[in-house]
């Protein structure tokens, strides 16, 4: 999904160029955590943590329900402090610089968190307001993402009459309305339709190629292979994979042999497609059995030993 108009992709472009020009973006590492932990009730939520994100990277973070994502991305947004390590965002300290974080960085939950009694303009408003942005400053920046994801008709109209992927663009647009320099989306496509997911992924893959560095949580397997650089599992509170896409594929397997076993499935991953095929040739009896390449799902499984639900 391109920018229509040249005046906007222009605005758009000089936003990212002032966030890679911000004194602390002068180093490569947009979000740091080493050795992160958050206990609660002697348990470990977040156990020992610790990976980058380099600036104008798009990062995938995975994990079953209760691995410790959601904590996670409350304590890179200054919503929970860590117990124990060290978390850096913009090369801001999380707890001593919370402020300075709040600042540099934008949100968009999963939870619709618009207010549905307001106009799409009162929601932008509103939030424009709470950052201190000036006018006519505001107004243009307003003008500017409502335009941008596609809600420019809508601004009059009460939020609470809107479709969830229209919402959902609005959460969109106010979470870059302060001009952030790191973008996280906690599940921003849950629920949706097949069709405004993927118009979603548009906007996405648009801002993240004009610059902007995202955190983004999902069940959508296709989601995280379509929209990001790198990809990190979580399990327990621990990360037990790092690395693009193909890195996990060529450490676990990039071949897969499925086997209807009873009432299941086995899979058994080789290093190729080929050694797969060679595998299924030396079988006597092939029933049930079926080669294909490996996903972000298979690895995922195998991993955590469940599916996402």
């Amino acid at each position: 999904m391109g920018i229509a108009d040249p005046t906007i992709m222009n605005s758009v472009n000089k936003t990212f160029t002032h966030s890679q020009q911000h004194p602390k973006l002068a180093m490569t590492v947009a979000v740091s955590l080493e050795n992160v932990y958050k206990i609660y009730n002697q348990v470990p939520v977040v156990d020992n943590l610790s990976f980058d994100i380099a600036a104008g990277e798009m990062f995938g973070l995975l994990g079953p329900n209760g691995a410790g994502k959601s904590t996670t991305i409350r304590m890179l947004t200054t919503l929970t402090k860590p117990t124990q390590g060290n978390v850096e965002v913009c090369g801001y300290d999380v707890i001593r610089q919370r402020m300075q974080v709040k600042q540099c960085i934008g949100v968009v939950l999963q939870q619709i968190s618009v207010d549905g009694d307001l106009t799409v303009w009162e929601n932008m408003e509103l939030h424009g307001r709470l950052h201190h942005i000036p006018n006519p400053q505001r107004q243009r920046l307003i003008n500017q993402w409502l335009d941008y994801v596609e809600l420019t008709t809508k601004r009059n109209d009460l939020v609470k009459t809107l479709s969830g992927g229209m919402k959902r663009r609005l959460q969109i647009a106010r979470a870059l309305l302060h001009q952030p320099q790191i973008l996280f989306l906690d599940e921003p496509t849950v629920g949706l339709d097949p069709q405004t997911r993927r118009r979603l992924w548009e906007i996405i893959k648009d801002l993240n190629k004009q610059g902007m560095t995202m955190l983004l949580t999902t069940h959508y397997m296709e989601e995280v292979e379509y929209l990001c650089d790198r990809i990190g599992i979580m399990d327990n509170g621990k990360l037990i994979s790092l690395g693009t896409l193909q890195q996990l594929r060529s450490t676990h397997g990039e071949g897969l042999v499925i086997k209807q076993v009873g009432d299941r499935w086995e899979y058994l991953f080789f290093p190729t497609l080929g050694e797969a095929n060679n595998y299924l040739d030396t079988l006597q009896d092939k029933t049930g059995i079926m080669v294909r390449p490996s996903n972000l799902e298979d690895i995922f499984v195998e991993l955590t030993g469940r599916q996402l639900d």
